[in-house]
């Protein structure tokens, strides 16, 4: 798959857009950008629902408290995912995001997709997997195009 400038420089952006997450497990920065027509629709991150507090001032991953491996009941945790906080932002503030693009810096999980899917986004692509077999069969059926990005030389898309 070959990738133009402007899909590294919205999967880049959605690098910048991770460095804002309030989660407090390592590794676990996740960013995502709606793009339409070469133009930022939405952004969002992984971070706790407004007026509550983050993993980070809890000082805690309540998944890691409890032992619950990657990939499996994401409604245990504090936070909501990047993709969702881009879709509620775009329903918050009145945006189309139908035929869009989804840039994140993750592969997509299983709730995440069908969110996606009902969204009306069109194309994903995302850097690192995830384990979560479900979501790509989600994508598959219901014919968004799923694309992997390789990360360049020096960490950036």
């Amino acid at each position: 798959m070959a990738f133009d400038k402007w899909d590294r420089r919205f999967m880049e952006m959605s690098h910048v857009i991770a460095g804002w997450s309030s989660c407090f497990a390592p590794g676990r920065s996740i960013g995502s950008v709606i793009v339409k027509d070469k133009r930022i629709m939405t952004t969002g991150y992984n971070g706790a629902p407004q007026g509550m507090r983050t993993c980070r001032e809890k000082g805690e991953c309540l998944r890691r408290k409890l032992g619950i491996p990657s990939g499996t009941r994401a409604e245990v945790c504090y936070a909501i995912h990047a993709e969702q906080n881009a879709i509620i932002q775009a329903a918050k503030l009145g945006i189309c995001i139908e035929g869009a693009t989804l840039y994140c810096t993750h592969q997509p999980c299983s709730v995440c997709a069908k969110m996606i899917v009902n969204a009306g986004i069109k194309r994903v692509v995302y850097e690192q997997g995830y384990p979560d077999e479900f979501s790509l069969e989600i994508f598959s059926e219901t014919g968004v195009t799923l694309e992997k990005m390789e990360p360049l030389e020096d960490g950036k898309a």
